[in-house]
């Protein structure tokens, strides 16, 4: 059978979802995070050797990282996809498996890049340091924030509010896989972008998202998605 080896708050609760949405059976073996350092347990590392999470065994096969257990899921059990979820994989050489490929690429190439580089910012005053030191930390990170990461943050949250307003799902009219890839990266930006209230049609397409009995199976099974 195959197993998810899932991470609390982690982009792996993208490939719960997917597998709750075609119904494939599957194991969830859930991993908590370090109560210190909030890094995966060295568990993971007996599953795959970069020990991180999302990471699938399907019988002797061993899969790591999101696009590619996702794009494997597709291609192994896409079959069991009807209706709406007929088109996860839409045809090579359609506009609509242009925008897939371009979405399932920006997630992680270039998004979560300034989503991860938010948190980190964010949490290192927070850390134990000399108390001479903190206050100078806290100027150096805000101003990081302020002029590098929060620009960009925003450029991003335009640009996919700007693509929504003519698009219901990431690559057209229709759900694909890219939307699975897009879904932890839209719950992230919209968490810690400072003007993320201004962007109506990304806010829309959220909560196309959380509407899906499939998605809130997956939460419910998985926990939230987004550390607080």
């Amino acid at each position: 059978m195959l197993t998810l080896h899932h991470l609390e708050t982690s982009r792996s609760q993208r490939i719960l979802w997917l597998l709750e949405e075609l119904k494939i059976p599957y194991e969830l073996k859930v991993y908590q995070r370090d109560a210190k350092t909030r890094l995966a347990p060295p568990e993971l590392k007996a599953v795959h050797p970069l020990g991180k999470s999302p990471v699938i065994t399907d019988g002797e096969i061993t899969v790591a990282e999101s696009g590619a257990i996702l794009e494997y899921l597709v291609e192994t059990y896409g079959d069991l996809g009807k209706k709406e979820l007929a088109k996860l994989n839409p045809p090579v050489g359609s506009e609509e498996h242009r925008q897939c490929r371009f979405w399932m690429h920006y997630a992680e190439g270039s998004l979560m890049n300034w989503m991860v580089m938010k948190l980190v910012f964010t949490t290192i005053p927070t850390q134990p340091m000399p108390f001479f030191v903190r206050p100078i930390a806290r100027k150096l990170c805000e101003q990081v924030q302020q002029k590098l990461v929060d620009p960009n943050v925003n450029t991003a949250l335009a640009f996919m509010d700007q693509h929504l307003a003519s698009h219901k799902w990431f690559a057209g009219d229709n759900i694909t896989v890219a939307d699975f890839q897009m879904s932890f990266a839209v719950e992230a930006a919209l968490a810690r972008g400072s003007a993320a209230g201004q962007y109506p049609h990304l806010q829309a397409y959220r909560e196309r998202l959380v509407k899906r009995p499939a998605y809130q199976r997956a939460i419910k099974v998985g926990g939230p998605v987004i550390m607080s």
